[in-house]
């Protein structure tokens, strides 16, 4: 069995990782180390959760050991699709660069850039950034890339997903031509490829798992749902959220909730905590230190309940997460398996449970097309809600405004009604039509919904 000592790793980003707790690098590390310590591009594609990020930092520090990064030039730069990502990112260069004196600088949204100036001004070995933050510092001029030597794409798929792809390609064309470049998909779309094919120079590809495939030791399961009415659906899933956490009880330390809308993350996390439970949300439109805040909450165990939209699939690393909960299923077939790569991670078992009401039966065919297995189906804890008189009632349209008019006029008004001739008191006038019968003053043609009053002839309607 491969060990990292086995690696050729520099000595002192090895005892690091010694340090760390770590003899044996996963599929993923064992197959991407050698050949990019070996200066070559490397395309790695792996499912989430399987440890891409130290299958890039370690070659890095090992090949930046030597050296010196001048101002507002560094030496390597790794691109992250979210802040969190890259947070976590710079977490492990810290963890394995501590016998090293290397620098590195954080570059995401939310943090004040004079701050980050300050630090690219000194000079850094490793530039960790999301792509929008990184071009704000090169269009100001406070950035040069031309020095870059190693280059990483870190969760490309999900920079696919998110619009960076023209960032990205801009990015490339501001690196050198001779740099080295790492990159990391869990999946490969068309124009992941393309880019590949473009960017990278006969990579080494390490393809450690199929493409779009959940780890073995997820236990995944589905509770389909029927609102008994329309309007009262998104309360009755809440309930039914509710009872899928209480039916987990003490199995349940800790969980990651995902919604598709950041409108649903809030609704939900505030429903959670209006009963009882501990939950926060966290989301691309909160404040950075309110995000930083809830993670930290969340790591350290204080926080049980983490309610996520997908900003948040890729950017999170906590190694004991025993459950992932699917408020909503995800309307891309991609993203269920980076959602529940949340759990089960560094082979632990985790469980995976996915809410399916009958609106999102079709995007359940795709992710169990994706992953080429059907989930299993676990029982409703609240049971089935039955069909009630008052959803037949909301379901059954109302009828428009001129048909019950012309409803309640058939039934209001008699077919036939008795037409009493009013009682003369003086001489009628004479009729307009002399000369004609008085039958010949009626109005006809109006079938069935002849007021009577029109039934009269005008000569008695004028003595009346």
């Amino acid at each position: 069995m491969t060990k990292f000592s086995d690696l050729n790793l520099n000595p002192k980003v090895l005892k690091a990782v010694e340090e760390a707790g770590y003899e044996t690098p996963t599929p993923i590390q064992a197959g991407a180390i050698p050949p990019a310590l070996e200066g070559r591009d490397v395309l790695g594609i792996a499912q989430t959760g399987t440890g891409k990020t130290a299958g890039f930092t370690l070659p890095m520090l090992s090949l930046l050991a030597r050296g010196r990064a001048r101002a507002r030039m560094p030496r390597s730069l790794v691109l992250c699709p979210t802040r969190e990502l890259a947070a976590q990112v710079a977490e492990n260069f810290d963890t394995y660069s501590k016998y090293l004196k290397l620098t590195r600088a954080l570059l995401i949204g939310g943090v004040s850039f004079k701050e980050q100036e300050a630090i690219i001004d000194k000079g850094v070995d490793v530039l960790i950034a999301t792509p929008g933050r990184l071009l704000d510092h090169f269009e100001r001029g406070k950035l040069i890339l031309s020095d870059v030597k190693v280059m990483v794409v870190d969760e490309a798929d999900r920079m696919l997903d998110m619009g960076f792809i023209p960032d990205i390609e801009r990015i490339f064309g501001l690196t050198p031509f001779t740099r080295q470049t790492l990159f990391f998909s869990a999946t490969m779309a068309a124009e992941i490829e393309r880019i590949t094919n473009t960017f990278l120079q006969n990579p080494e590809r390490i393809e450690v798992a199929r493409q779009a495939t959940a780890s073995e030791t997820i236990d995944q399961a589905v509770v389909m749902f029927k609102p008994s009415r329309r309007d009262k659906a998104d309360s009755e899933k809440r309930a039914l959220l509710r009872a899928v956490i209480d039916g987990e009880g003490e199995k349940l330390t800790n969980a990651i909730i995902f919604c598709n809308r950041k409108t649903d993350v809030d609704i939900v996390a505030k429903s959670l905590k209006t009963h009882g439970y501990d939950a926060a949300p966290i989301h691309g439109d909160l404040d950075q230190s309110q995000r930083t805040r809830t993670l930290d909450g969340f790591r350290s165990g204080t926080l049980k309940l983490l309610i996520a939209s997908d900003v948040a699939a890729r950017g999170l690393d906590i190694p004991a997460v025993s459950h992932v909960l699917n408020f909503d299923v995800p309307g891309h077939a991609e993203d269920y398996v980076h959602r529940i790569g949340r759990t089960g991670r560094a082979g632990r078992a985790g469980k995976a449970i996915t809410l399916c009401g009958s609106r999102d039966e079709k995007a359940l065919d795709a992710v169990e097309k994706l992953i080429q297995k059907p989930i299993p189906r676990m029982e409703n804890p609240l049971g089935q809600a039955p069909e009630s008189p008052e959803a037949e009632a909301v379901e059954k349209p109302k009828p428009s405004r001129s048909s019950a008019s012309r409803s309640r006029r058939k039934t209001d008004v008699p077919e036939d009604p008795p037409a009493a001739k009013p009682e003369v008191t003086e001489e009628a006038p004479r009729s307009h039509s002399r000369g004609k019968r008085d039958d010949d003053n009626k109005v006809v043609g109006m079938g069935d919904h002849l007021p009577q009053f029109i039934a009269l002839s005008f000569a008695e309607r004028r003595a009346s």
